[in-house]
């Protein structure tokens, strides 16, 4: 049974491209803030869909191992869908595609 998706997504950089209104740490900070209101329970899926989200360091891969930490504790399942192809890259890199199950989109994660 899955929670539902979890979409992350980046913001618009301001007029002044000196400032953007979020830094590459800015969808991580987001991820971890909505963990902390997610209560899930024993046998569901939490599917973060990244389709729209890069991640730029560590600090992403940081937030995906906490949503996992996160989902082991409630004995709930996690699922990452739509990875873009340059997460996907560092995922498999770092070991982290052993980790997660990766599919497609959302609709897919859902159904497996």
């Amino acid at each position: 049974m899955a929670i539902g998706t979890v979409r992350a997504c980046r913001r618009q950089p301001t007029a002044d491209s000196r400032q953007p209104t979020a830094d590459s740490r800015q969808p991580t900070v987001e991820l971890r803030e909505l963990l902390t209101t997610l209560t899930l329970q024993p046998g569901q899926r939490l599917i973060l869909d990244l389709a729209t989200m890069e991640f730029r360091g560590s600090s992403g891969l940081t937030a995906l191992i906490a949503a996992r930490n996160h989902a082991h504790v409630a004995w709930a399942d996690i699922a990452l869908a739509a990875v873009p192809p340059r997460t996907l890259r560092v995922l498999r890199v770092v070991g982290l595609d052993q980790i997660f199950p990766l599919h497609p989109d959302s609709h897919s994660a859902t159904r497996s």
